[in-house]
């Protein structure tokens, strides 16, 4: 078992000064950094069984349970280059906030953690290999990520392109040979769940418009439907794969796609806030880059108030959607909502 260090988690790792001198041939999972512990201003009300509920130790347990699969699905085998940069940024820390969803919206359904554990790395595996290709000259031209050089810093462009590409089609055969006690018919139905979501009407959709849209003026729809795409379908597909997973009914399904797509706007509509309030060091991630390739975020369309209580507005609808749920096993959704909300990177 490989274990996180609660203090770490909380507080957020040490930063290491940047460089291209690093070369990292092997890594093992780091901490998960989840340093955006509420402050007393940001606490929003709970119920008293929300207080009750330990989102920190959950969260601890949750994310050393996917850090040791996500090591042993990823082992060092040969060629040993691509697979020593796969493990690079797949293991390089990060919130794990996708994964735990698909764990927290199977469990909420009444299946069990290990069916839908390797869902839960294959979407963690999707989104590692979207902020690899990110973080490309040819993309975003990053090279700072999780407070570590960049893959492509470390390996080159070339290793972080074929990296990328093998995690993506690696999700796909982890999901349908690793999964255990689901049907044949559910795994087909969550696989083509994966695709969608990623796919050229999925992720790569809002990357597209994305990108044709720096520098142009657009409203608050064309955003949306950026955001809905680019960020919040692999959020939506998370959670949906736990539910698909967890022999959830299409209703139960469609209210926690509901669920999804909400806190999916929410996470952008916050990330969007982050990147022009916090520094390089408190995101672990360069800050300022919507300011410098001028694109259009909610706080250039609204301000940062308008933006706060639109992120306010999109928790609540999120989390409308659980009521119909047993209150106690929708805890962890709520709490995650209620993290990603009010998140400090």
């Amino acid at each position: 078992m490989i274990l996180i260090n609660p203090t770490s988690l909380f507080y957020g790792a040490p930063i290491k000064p940047r460089s291209t001198s690093f070369i990292y041939p092997t890594r093992k999972p780091q901490p998960v950094s989840i340093s955006a512990l509420l402050t007393k201003e940001q606490q929003p009300k709970h119920t008293q069984l929300e207080s009750e509920f330990d989102f920190k130790s959950y969260m601890v347990q949750k994310a050393n349970t996917v850090n040791q699969a996500l090591n042993d699905a990823v082992p060092i085998r040969e060629p040993k280059k691509i697979h020593e940069s796969m493990r690079y940024s797949l293991l390089a820390g990060g919130k794990r906030v996708r994964p735990i969803l698909c764990l927290a919206s199977c469990e909420l359904v009444g299946g069990d953690e290990i069916s839908a554990m390797p869902a839960a790395c294959a979407v963690e595996m999707i989104h590692t290999m979207s902020l690899m290709h990110d973080d490309l000259p040819c993309m975003d031209n990053d090279d700072f990520r999780r407070g570590k050089p960049t893959n492509h810093i470390v390996y080159g462009e070339e290793i972080a392109v074929l990296a990328g590409d093998a995690l993506l089609s690696f999700a796909f055969e982890h999901v349908a040979t690793a999964t255990k006690d689901v049907s044949p018919e559910r795994i087909v139905r969550a696989i083509g769940e994966l695709a969608k979501c990623i796919g050229s009407e999925g992720l790569v959709a809002g990357q597209v418009v994305d990108i044709c849209s720096e520098g142009a003026d657009v409203g608050l729809e064309h955003l949306e439907f950026i955001h809905l795409h680019k960020t919040a379908a692999l959020l939506e597909g998370s959670v949906v794969l736990g539910a698909i997973m967890g022999g959830g009914s299409d209703d139960e399904v469609e209210r926690l796609r509901k669920f999804a797509r909400s806190i999916g706007l929410l996470f952008q509509v916050v990330d969007d806030i982050l990147d022009v309030t916090k520094s390089s060091e408190e995101l672990g991630k360069t800050a300022g880059k919507d300011l410098v390739a001028d694109k259009t975020t909610y706080p250039k369309l609204l301000g940062i108030e308008k933006s706060r209580e639109f992120a306010e507005k999109l928790n609540k609808e999120a989390q409308e959607q659980l009521k119909e749920f047993d209150y106690q096993k929708a805890a962890p959704l709520i709490a995650l909502a209620n993290y990603i909300a009010y998140r400090g990177n």
